[in-house]
């Protein structure tokens, strides 16, 4: 499990995010129209997943923003913005931003997702949602660079995760 913190309260995950050079679980979440997109929908591009608790707070809400002006400029490359948010959530916020350029997506039907990648937190006020974390896949399914963020309210380190996939 890992052990981060929230506003400097220890937290914990129910497990570790993939460690580069394994293969990536598979995945199947809700897209903001309801339908079901798995990991196989994707299959011969390269994934940045950016996941985070929730839309609704400030980081969040930055690191989409921010992906999404950086997913533009990446070949072959697509950017999944995954929480436990309703797809409600996810799609009235990209509306309102403007935002075209990742792809949102709701563990919130099984959890799998979060169980799977060793992200969903298991203690703390946010229990059960998903951990600030980035995971980058290339295209042969290869996880090429993961990041635990370890205090929630801080955002990711971008430009490592844009510059593994160099």
């Amino acid at each position: 499990m890992a052990n981060v913190t929230l506003g400097g309260t220890p937290v914990e995950t129910i497990g570790n995010l993939p460690t580069v050079g394994s293969k990536a679980p598979e995945f199947k979440l809700t897209d903001t129209d309801l339908s079901d997109q798995s990991y196989s929908d994707f299959e011969g591009s390269r994934l940045v997943l950016n996941v985070f608790p929730s839309v609704d707070t400030g980081t969040c809400a930055q690191s989409i923003r921010t992906f999404n002006e950086k997913a533009s400029q990446l070949d072959n490359t697509k950017v999944l913005c995954i929480s436990k948010d309703l797809p409600f959530a996810m799609a009235r916020f990209c509306g309102a931003e403007g935002i075209e350029n990742v792809v949102s997506l709701s563990d919130y039907k099984t959890g799998k997702f979060g169980k799977d990648y060793g992200l969903t937190f298991t203690t703390g006020a946010f229990e059960t949602l998903l951990s600030r974390c980035i995971v980058v896949i290339d295209t042969d399914g290869t996880v090429l660079h993961t990041e635990q963020v370890s205090e929630i309210a801080d955002e990711p380190n971008y430009e490592a995760a844009i510059k593994s996939l160099a």
